[in-house]
């Protein structure tokens, strides 16, 4: 079908802003053939991409190619530029009506209307066909279709004037139409016109911009060229190469003079209206993309001229558009090369860029700050001191972002510059070496910022950008104890006050990994870098300060805000290095410090800084116990000796007690109670003396009052820790009263129903398991007692069910199918290679492996391996121990000594195998698996006469093929039920094997892959924005400067191995066949 094409160009472009620009540059060039596309595809005669095309409608309309994405963008333009250099007419529809379906216009546009209606009628016609009851379109829609359809409409235009740019593009055909038609689309009312053809506006404009560049260093070369020949002398220069060099010069000057056009068109129509828009989505496409036309084309496009307009933006009311103006500016600050001419923006608008460090959305203001830290490398003269001041205070900031941004400035701006003098020291340790300046600068810093209580927000602002530097505790270390060296100045005893702080928050942060409390969202799991980066650092900060800190402690040792940080320190030692390091003789002078802080403060943050370092160094689990407790009881012994003696003389009669005694007294019962709230002072029977000097009080009325408050206490945790060992006690009576009751109740419960009995108790273990979990997380210790308590519990289950294998054989294989189905019901959210959630299951489940029939730990292995991965087969990292023991311990008792792991998983076939390896088999026939199980070695199922009752399935299981399995996918069925039925009919049910499973099975071999399903990404539609006031500005024209493979997956139904497969041989041959 034909077009009159020139009649509709004519049309649109009387009603286009266009006029002014296409009809000057027209010069009937022809349309060569297209450079690089010789290769394209012929044939395509009326099409697009091999399907016609009728009024604008066709079977795959070039909207659902780049909706679906599957085509590659390159191939899909190429072949448009075949249906164009055969009908442009036909071609130049298909791509209207593209732009027009992308906005989620139900319409399309036909060749009447082309040829009948003007520019602003057909808008109007396709703004009635949107569909009213819905505000969605491509550009907002949600759901796995519209995931990609930005990223694919922007690359379809990028693409389209790449492979466009040597020929089509001067035609003064193609490029009219459509930059009419999107500027004539951009002024409607209709938001989703508005947005999408402004979407595709700015991008068409990017690709010109690309385009022009290309055409300036093209224009260069050929410059240069013809230089280089016009300079040769006149026998040896080539006339025929300097006509054809000016040639090219004046060809390409054409075309850049047409890209000019061009660009000022989209400019001034599009861009100066659409960046004042009321949505804001619209205002932040046009900044995002003068941002990037400013960091490509610099030499055209850097100025003021079109700074302008970032910098009125900065003020818009949404975060959004705000941010869009930040990260643009970004860019350009990021190249060194660029500030010369940025220099007359940064003096109009460097309050501004401050001022939105404190922006309500944090986005921006962290944004803000990295624009600073840039703005900063490329001058330091820039930023005044009180505009770097208002960014250094934000360290302190709560928000972790804006904290680091500014930690990040201030790293930059007070400790990234050295002096020269100081290369030649680099090597230097402790307090010569280069950190040494730079630690009091920072100490400097957290002084005049009088925010002493927030070291840990500043270490943790660092900590990114300064690590070596806050990590270097042998120069932190060196400044407190070293004299120092000639002609430097000391520090003063705050400034050693607020060292010792800082490097106690240093410590803090590296021995746990994560931000002070009211800065972090929670504890996030570590990865194994930052695992073994913290264990490293544990083991230096261990090695250091076992040797430091005795003497640390030695010299501040009066001074009780030094003192009270520096005995936090323990609690983050490796207290391992004080044996393998042989540092036992500086356990031994960290204790006699201890002492002596005890003996000589009383101040109660003190005592109880003592009291807690040697709770720390109290742990039984290292071999410096017996030393630690030792130590620890002397110390006491004295006190309350002390105490008591002091008490004798401070309560006898008759006698005035003077205020030396009663100091004395309150001083020693400090101390002990300090010590009796983290630890269990009972053999010291301190209740008996507090008791005593409570009653004094009451009884006289002249007892001191700070005596009074610390009797008190000392009296309270004396009852606290009695009331613990009642408990405790309690507890035992209770188990030793009830044990036996309870035991008999589970025994009745058994008798009544077996299986319900066993899914009981896998059930209390599963409930155990997961509060476990909520307490300890989910990289707990499986050496832990919550754990070893669990599994000693499972023990004790497993001896309830007694030596008689036969009559328990459906509950144990029942109790086994729950335990693994919990084992792998929560995938990790780290991804497929980390261990489910509760895997670690399969370590209690092992102990009931002992109480399985050797075939049917045989059956429940192959119902193991079901939900397994071959991946998951070959996993022999510690956090995987629980599979593999409990596979060990499912394999165990078997006549062969190992089975084949690759073999079980991609046959699901054969349950045991010779020594000698046979070759694995990808997938069989149902019937080479019945097959292969007749003649299993052992004989498993042999015995098809027994006429014990078994219970049979109420519906046949989901029959699956030997894919390997996704984890994710099995669910267990609520409905499974076991029924036990007399022999007679199970030998009937034998006898006549149902014809349906055999023919779902075979259905199943088929056919046995599930389609790849995508995630759902959710996006929501962004509410109508007002419109920025008071901004008139001005226009200019664009004037160039002169010239110088897919993933494969396969899913299955879940399926269950069937108890009563294994609690009958009659039975076995039609289970296996089921399995």
């Amino acid at each position: 079908m034909t077009l009159c094409y020139g009649t509709f160009l004519s049309v649109m472009l009387t009603s286009s802003p266009l006029l002014t620009w296409s009809q000057t540059t027209k010069r009937g060039k022809k349309v060569p053939a297209e450079k690089g596309l010789a290769g394209g595809k012929a044939g395509s005669h009326g099409r697009m991409n091999g399907h016609h095309q009728e009024n604008g409608k066709k079977s795959m309309m070039l909207f659902e190619v780049v909706k679906i994405g599957k085509s590659a963008t390159q191939s899909v333009v190429d072949d448009w530029i075949e249906s164009y250099k055969h009908d442009r007419d036909v071609a130049l529809l298909d791509l209207i009506n593209f732009f027009i379906q992308c906005s989620g216009c139900k319409g399309g546009v036909s060749a009447e209307m082309f040829h009948h209606m003007q520019n602003s009628e057909i808008i109007r016609k396709m703004t009635e066909e949107f569909d009213e009851d819905s505000g969605d379109y491509p550009l907002t829609m949600a759901g796995p279709q519209w995931k990609k359809f930005k990223s694919n409409f922007c690359e379809f235009i990028g693409v389209l004037v790449r492979q466009c740019q040597y020929s089509i593009i001067y035609d003064e055909y193609m490029m009219d139409t459509v930059i009419s038609l999107l500027t004539g689309l951009s002024d409607s009312q209709v938001r989703a016109f508005r947005h999408t053809s402004t979407l595709a506006a700015m991008k068409l404009m990017t690709a010109l911009v690309n385009v022009a560049l290309n055409l300036s260093i093209n224009m260069d070369n050929t410059q240069r060229q013809y230089e280089t020949e016009r300079n040769k002398t006149i026998g040896k220069r080539a006339s025929d190469k300097l006509e054809l060099l000016l040639q090219k010069r004046k060809e390409l000057q054409e075309n850049q003079d047409e890209i000019e056009n061009m660009m000022n068109a989209i400019f001034k129509g599009v861009f100066i209206h659409r960046y004042r828009d009321a949505i804001a989505e619209i205002r932040a496409v046009c900044i995002e993309e003068i941002g990037v036309w400013m960091k490509m084309y610099s030499d055209a496009f850097l100025n003021d001229s079109y700074l302008k307009y970032v910098g009125w933006t900065m003020h818009d009311k949404q975060g959004e558009v705000r941010l869009k103006c930040l990260t643009a500016l970004q860019g350009l600050y990021h190249n060194r090369e660029l500030n010369a001419r940025l220099e007359l923006f940064t003096s109009r608008f460097k309050d501004r860029i401050v001022s939105m460090t404190l922006d309500k959305e944090y986005d921006v203001a962290v944004q803000a700050i990295k624009l600073l830290t840039l703005v900063l490398n490329s001058s330091e003269e820039v930023l005044t001191a009180e505009d770097c001041e208002s960014v250094y205070h934000l360290v302190y900031s709560a928000h972790r972002p804006v904290a680091v941004a500014a930690g990040e400035f201030l790293y930059k701006k007070l400790f990234s510059s050295r002096d020269p003098a100081e290369e030649g020291v680099s090597k230097r340790r402790g307090r010569q070496s280069p950190n040494a300046n730079l630690i009091k600068t920072t100490v400097f810093f957290f002084l005049e910022s009088e925010l002493h209580e927030h070291g840990a927000y500043l270490v943790d602002s660092m900590w990114d950008c300064a690590t070596e530097l806050l990590k270097d505790w042998e120069c932190m270390i060196s400044l407190l104890l070293d004299e120092p060296i000639l002609g430097e100045e000391a520090l003063t005893d705050r400034q050693e006050s607020a060292l010792i702080e800082i490097m106690l928050c240093t410590i803090r942060q590296a021995a746990e990994c994560h931000p002070p409390v009211g800065r972090g969202t929670g504890k996030r799991v570590l990865t194994a870098k930052e695992k073994k980066t913290q264990l490293d650092d544990r083991t230096r900060i261990t090695e250091l300060f076992a040797v430091a800190l005795p003497l640390l402690l030695a010299k501040y040792s009066v001074d009780a805000e030094k003192v009270t940080n520096l005995l936090q320190l323990p609690q983050y030692f490796d207290l391992e290095i004080y044996t393998t390091g042989r540092l036992e003789k500086h356990l031994e002078s960290l204790l006699r410090q201890i002492k002596e802080v005890v003996e000589k403060h009383t101040d109660t943050e003190v005592l109880e800084a003592c009291s807690k370092t040697y709770h720390a160094l109290c742990n039984e689990e290292f071999t410096i116990f017996n030393r630690v407790d030792i130590a620890r009881s002397h110390l006491l012994d004295e006190l309350v000796d002390k105490f008591n003696r002091l008490l004798e003389d401070f309560l006898q009669e008759g006698e005035e007690p003077d205020e030396d005694d009663a100091y004395q007294v309150l001083s020693t019962l400090k101390r002990i109670t300090a010590f009796h709230n983290a630890h269990n002072l009972s053999k010291w029977d301190l209740f008996t003396s507090t008791f005593k000097l409570l009653t004094s009080g009451i009884e006289n009325g002249d007892m001191p009052e700070q005596i009074v408050i610390n009797a008190m206490q000392c009296t309270h945790y004396a009852i606290l820790w009695q009331l613990a060992k009642v408990t405790e006690s309690s507890s035992n009576k209770y188990y030793n009263d009830y044990g036996d009751i309870i035991k008999e109740t589970m025994s009745k419960t058994r008798q009544i129903d077996k299986i319900q009995c066993a899914k009981t108790l896998i059930l209390s273990l599963q409930q155990l398991f997961k509060e476990m979990l909520s307490d300890l997380g989910h990289n707990f210790d499986r050496s832990s007692s919550v754990f070893s308590g669990i599994k000693e519990l499972a023990r004790r289950f497993s001896l309830t069910f007694g030596l008689d294998q036969l009559k328990t054989r459906e509950a144990i294989a029942m109790l086994h199918k729950d335990g693994i189905e919990f084992a792998f019901q929560e995938p990790n959210p780290q991804g497929e290679g980390h261990p489910p959630i509760n895997l670690a299951f399969l370590d209690i489940l092992s102990e009931f492996s002992s109480k399985l029939l050797r075939q049917d730990k045989k059956t429940v292995h192959l119902y193991l391996e079901r939900f397994m991965t071959f991946q998951m087969a070959l996993q022999r990292e510690d956090c995987w121990l629980p599979l593999i023991s409990y596979r060990n311990s499912l394999q165990a008792g078997g006549d062969d000594d190992t089975m084949s792991v690759i073999s079980a998983i991609s046959s699901r076939s054969s349950t045991s195998r010779s020594k000698k390896a046979k070759p694995i088999v990808g997938k069989r026939k149902m019937t080479e698996v019945e097959e292969s199980s007749c003649s299993s070695s052992d004989g498993m199922w042999i015995n098809q006469q027994q006429t014990v009752q078994t219970p049979v399935m109420i519906s046949s299981p989901h029959l699956t093929s030997t894919v390997l399995r996704d984890p994710k996918r099995i669910r267990p069925e609520e409905s499974y039920m076991v029924y036990p039925v007399p022999p007679e009919q199970q030998q009937q049910q034998i006898q006549q094997p149902s014809p349906q499973v055999h023919r779902r099975g075979a259905e199943l071999m088929e056919d046995d892959e599930e389609p790849i399903v995508e995630d759902v990404m959710m996006s929501s539609e962004s509410r109508l924005e007002d419109l920025n006031e008071g901004m008139d500005f001005d226009t200019m024209d664009i004037d160039l400067p002169p010239s110088k493979n897919r993933r494969e997956r396969s899913e299955l139904k879940p399926d269950f191995f069937d108890p009563a497969s294994i609690m009958d041989d009659s039975v076995s041959m039609n289970i296996l066949t089921v399995l």
